[in-house]
Formats: structure tokens, sequence, C-alpha cells
């Protein structure tokens, strides 16, 4: 067990007290962390959570302010300020104008914040996921996940004046907020408001990654440390859930010779989000043949996935529903269509018209999709052939066919088998 204490315990003037009968009660020594400690676990919060974080990390507490730079896995010195939601709150008297004016006194000392111009905030800490939360339910936004929730500079300073102003303050969504941070919530969005106005970054992303998340990070071996979160997650889960791990594994490394063959060309970015949508490509190979692509779309949608994007993830569920259900767009597909971007959703049918017609001939068993390959044709009437050893010569037939006339009505290409 790891027991840590943050500002409001460090600052009260109970705290020692509070500190000393809280362990004997636990048994267990609790661990005070000073206000830079507190920035670097946040900034290692975010760490963990980000695939290759570029910019600044806010986390908002009860009694302070932590602000670190990070740059990848490198941190820069961290800084806390007394502007905790809570404290704020009680320094102004309730008065959302004097809260202003004090936190904006208090930002001028936060120099970092002018090497954030143009990059992320990294925003962290319960007042402040609150604040993306009402915006989802606001917008009737189609993924309840917090993690990676990213917003453009323009819209969140908006919301934020609106919630500083009461401008939205009768909308049914401020039911989907606990009464207990309602009445923080300006002046969560005044601290928000403050620090966007000093730094100019391009964007705010909220994280569900803290303090506790970087403190257990930080535990972590080197080896560990420089894994990449979310590849580590769908393997593990290919592991739990999926016939053959390595089949899994196969098609991560297959599809991405294939892709080319397309024309896809594909950024490191992208190249993460196809190998994790073929690790998870057969967790759902226990429901009913009905139901296994929308089983594997909500397992993914919503996953405690990190290290990925909103659009990202949308992209590996959608990939997946449409190896299990065909390559149109249903009911199913909606919602999350909105999230991702055009690019990411050719991609995705792409990658299940691939895994759809790879999959006829593995079984999700290893060993036989590095038998197989798409190759430029020598005959004028195609483009591609798929490559098949001959002796599988008895897969062929009205199925097989299907589906790959189906890759090649997505992707104009005219391609047929060829067994060799």
């Amino acid at each position: 067990m790891y027991v840590l204490a943050t500002a409001a315990a460090r600052e009260a003037a109970n705290g020692p007290d509070f500190i000393r009968r809280a362990e004997e009660i636990l048994g267990h020594r609790i661990e005070v962390l000073t206000g830079e400690q507190e920035a670097i676990y946040s900034a290692l919060g975010i760490v963990s959570g980000f695939h290759h974080p570029d910019g600044i990390a806010g986390d908002l507490g009860g009694g302070s302010l932590e602000l670190i730079d990070i740059k990848g896995r490198e941190l820069g010195t961290g800084i806390t300020l007394p502007l905790g939601g809570l404290r704020l709150s009680e320094t102004a008297g309730g008065s959302i104008a004097k809260a202003r004016a004090h936190t904006r006194r208090m930002i001028k000392s936060a120099e970092l914040l002018e090497r954030g111009r143009g990059r992320t905030f990294y925003a962290v800490g319960g007042t402040w996921r609150n604040i993306a939360k009402l915006h989802m339910e606001m917008g009737k936004y189609p993924l309840h996940m917090m993690q990676g929730y990213e917003l453009p500079l323009e819209e969140i300073t908006r919301f934020l004046d609106d919630i500083i102003s009461g401008a939205n303050a009768r909308d049914p969504a401020w039911g989907s907020i606990s009464k207990n941070r309602r009445t923080l919530l300006p002046f969560g969005a005044v601290a928000m408001r403050e620090v966007l106005e000093a730094m100019r970054p391009a964007r705010v992303s909220f994280s569900a990654q803290g303090v506790r998340e970087g403190y257990l990070y930080s535990l972590l071996t080197r080896e560990d440390r420089a894994l990449d979160p979310l590849l580590a997650a769908a393997d593990e889960l290919a592991i739990l859930r999926a016939r053959s791990p390595e089949h899994a594994r196969e098609l991560a490394d297959w599809t991405g010779r294939m892709m080319p063959c397309f024309g896809a060309i594909e950024t490191e970015e992208e190249s993460r989000y196809r190998q994790a949508a073929c690790l998870l490509a057969d967790i759902s190979w226990r429901a009913h043949p009905d139901y296994r692509g929308l089983q594997a779309l909500n397992i993914i949608a919503h996953s405690s996935f990190v290290g990925i994007t909103h659009p990202g993830r949308a992209f590996i569920a959608l990939a997946n529903y449409y190896r299990f259900e065909g390559l149109n767009d249903d009911g199913q597909t909606g919602p999350l269509a909105t999230i991702a971007t055009e690019r990411l959703l050719e991609r995705a049918k792409l990658l299940g018209g691939l895994l759809r017609v790879v999959y006829l001939f593995s079984a999700s068993m290893p060993g036989i999709v590095h038998e197989l390959a798409f190759r430029k044709s020598t005959r004028p009437d195609l483009d591609l052939e798929f490559v098949v050893p001959h002796a599988y010569r008895d897969f062929a037939g009205e199925r097989l066919d299907g589906r790959l006339q189906q890759l090649a009505r997505l992707t104009g290409k005219r391609l047929a088998f060829r067994f060799e």
C-alpha cells in the first residue's frame, strides 16, 4: 500500500495531527508530498497516459495548482501555486471577480507558461475533469471517456467564459455534475481561463491520470516505463481474450506490410493504432457470431486505454466492427464515426477489409498469415493479386471471393486470387 498526502494535509494548521492519526489508523507511513513532488508525479501521470506528450501539465487540486513542462519523458522544473479550487473560492469570499483578479496576479509569477505557446495544456484534477464532463454532456458527445478528451483553445475558452458568467447555468447537463462540484466549477474555470490566457496553447487535453498514476509509474522499471501503454494494454487483452495472441501479433506485422500495397502510408500514430486494432481483433470471439462486431466495438470504445486519442479509439473500435460486420456503415457506427477523422475512417475500413479476407484462411491460428500476400499483378486486367499457397486451393469459393471483391470496391483496386 502506498499512501500520499498533498497540499491540504501539507499546509493545513492541523495537518501534522491529521497525518499522525491517519497513520495510526492505517498502520502505515504517509508520505507528505512537497509542491514540487506533486508537480513531478502529476507530470508522470501525463507521461504514463499520453504518447509523446508535449506541453504543460496543470493539476488543480483543492488547495493548490501544480504546473510543469513536459517533452516526451523529459520533465522541467515544477512549480506550485496556492490556487486550488477550494482555496480560491475561500480566498475570494465566493466572488468570481475577486477570484479572477487574484488568479491573474498569481499566474504572473508562472513564467514557464510562456514556453507553452502553441503546444498542449494537459488538464488534471477533479474540478477540471468535471468541466470536460459538462462539455461532453452539453454537446451530447458519444463517448464518456475523459482520458484524452481534447478541445481547441478557442472552443474551451468560450466554454469557460460561459461557466464563469453563468450563461449556461440553466442547461440540464449541469445535473450530471455532483452538487459538491457545481459550486466549485466556476472557480476551476477561472483558474484554467487565466492559465490559458498566459500560455496560449493550441489545445487542452484532459487527463484521467494524475498524481496517483504518476507515483505508481515512477515505481516501474526503466524497461516497463519505456513500453507503449496502448500496445502493452492491447497485447495483454489479446492474451486474456483472444484465441491466439501470437496470431494477433502476426496480423499486426502482416497488415503493416500490406497497407502500402493500397497506397496507405502511415504516420507513427496511425501505425500504433493499426497494431492495437490487430491485437484486439479476436477479443470478442466467444460471443454469438451475430454480436461479435458490436461487442468488439463496445469493449474497445469504452475500455480504459491510455496513450490514445479519441479519434484513434474510434478507429480501433470501427476497424474491428467492420472486420465482423462488413464495410458498410449502420446505426452502430454513426456515433463513433463523428469522432474519427475522415482519413481514419477510410483506414478503419481498409484494415477491416484486409482482416475479413485473411481471417478466412487462418482460423485465428498462428503460422498461416505470413504465407499470404498482396502482390502487383502482371495481368493488364488486374492491379493486385492475393497470392496464396497452392495447399490452400480448397479455400477458394464464393464467400472468399465476395470478401476480396468487397475490398476491391472499397479501394478501387482490381483484385483476384492467385494460388501458387
